[in-house]
Order: structure tokens, then C-alpha cells, then sequence
């Protein structure tokens, strides 16, 4: 489990006026909040904390004027267009506790040829404590045909982790290759083609 470390800034001012100004400075608003805590609102170094992202279910050491958070990433606002980072919130975590979080889900092995492996969901969702998350699950699709399906309980989970998501969800599925058929068109010889004769033809003729 990856652990990064950033400093943060308490931010005093709020409101879309704030905010985008301290996009213009490279640093995204943040709230961390969880254990009862009041939340705390501050900015982070955009060009750090999008480096940090980058890791799936990273941990993030914020220090605040020298105090130290240990947090998670919960929900992270991008621009829909631009993707640059807008907002994140984080949560308080300490270490030992547990934690339910969504990891991605990669697969291994050859499914049959003939068949198309699609990805139904790419996540699924477990508990596992705060320093040890994952980060990626192993699901083996080897030899799938088509009409074939693997499930959530068939993913392999490390030791200490429990499955949160449906057994029964579907994670994979290999559906048939279609088959286009592709039909010749023959253009209709005009009757009026077919009936009168060319002007070559009529010249033999005579």
C-alpha cells in the first residue's frame, strides 16, 4: 500500500471566488473530515496530489503546520472537460482500523477466441485495513467460453480482506462474436436498356 506525504494549508476563505483562485495558484481545495473530527478545510499542491492519485487507494500523510494526518481519499472532483483536479475530500484513517474501499479488478489467463471478454463492472468492493489495501484484485479467466460468466466471489482476496460487494455480481462476461452478413446488391437493369438496342447495334444492322 503506497503512502505519499504532502504538505497542506489551512484555507480562511471559501466560495467559488476562493476556490478558483486557488486553482490559479495550482492548489486544489480540500476537506478532511471522519472520527468525529470538525472537518478541515485546506489546499494542496495540485502538481503533488495529482502525481499521488495516480495510485489507486493511495494513502496521504497530510502536514498541516507540522501535524501529521494519516488520510483516503474518498470523492474527487475533476473538470469534465479538462480533468484538471477541482476538490477532494479525505478521510481520517488510523492505522490498524479497517476500511471499505473499492479496488480495481484485473484479470489473468486466455479466455476462447471466439468469444468477447467484456468487463461488467472493473471494481469491487472490500474491507481491508487502512495500510494494507490492495492495490488490485487478480480474477482467472482462463479457458471462459462464450456465455460464460465470473463473479465477484470468484476474485482472488489477500489475507485480512473480506468481500463487501454481491457474490453473485458479475465482474466479467464473454459474449458470442457476432457474425455481420453482408448481402450483395444488384442494381435493376432499366427495362428500357434492356429492351432498346444501342446505336452501335443499329449501324450493324444496316
Amino acid at each position: 500500500m503506497a503512502e505519499v506525504s504532502i504538505k497542506g494549508t489551512t484555507r480562511t476563505e471559501f466560495g467559488k471566488g476562493a476556490s478558483r483562485r486557488a486553482r490559479v495558484a495550482g492548489l486544489v481545495p480540500a476537506v478532511i473530515y471522519g472520527h468525529g473530527e470538525k472537518p478541515l478545510h485546506i489546499t494542496l499542491p495540485a502538481r503533488e496530489l495529482g502525481v499521488a492519485l495516480k495510485e489507486s487507494n493511495v494513502l496521504l500523510n497530510i502536514d498541516i503546520a507540522g501535524k501529521v494526518e494519516l488520510t483516503l481519499p474518498k470523492s474527487i472532483v475533476r473538470h469534465p472537460l479538462k480533468q484538471i483536479l477541482e476538490h477532494i475530500d479525505l478521510v481520517l484513517v488510523r492505522r490498524g482500523e479497517k476500511v471499505t474501499v473499492d479496488v480495481p479488478v484485473h484479470t489473468e489467463g486466455k479466455h476462447d477466441p471466439d468469444g468477447i471478454l467484456e468487463h461488467v463492472n472493473h471494481t469491487i468492493e472490500i474491507e481491508a485495513e487502512a495500510t494494507s489495501i490492495p492495490k488490485f484484485l487478480t480474477l482467472d479467466i482462463e479457458g471462459m467460453t462464450a456465455g460464460t460468466s465470473r463473479y465477484a466471489s470468484e476474485v482472488v482476496l489477500p489475507a485480512g480482506t473480506t468481500l463487501v460487494s454481491d457474490p453473485k455480481m458479475i465482474v466479467v462476461h464473454v459474449s458470442e462474436r457476432s457474425i455481420a452478413v453482408v448481402e450483395e446488391v444488384v442494381a435493376p437493369v432499366a427495362e428500357a436498356d434492356a429492351v432498346a438496342p444501342s446505336a452501335d447495334a443499329e449501324k450493324k444492322d444496316a
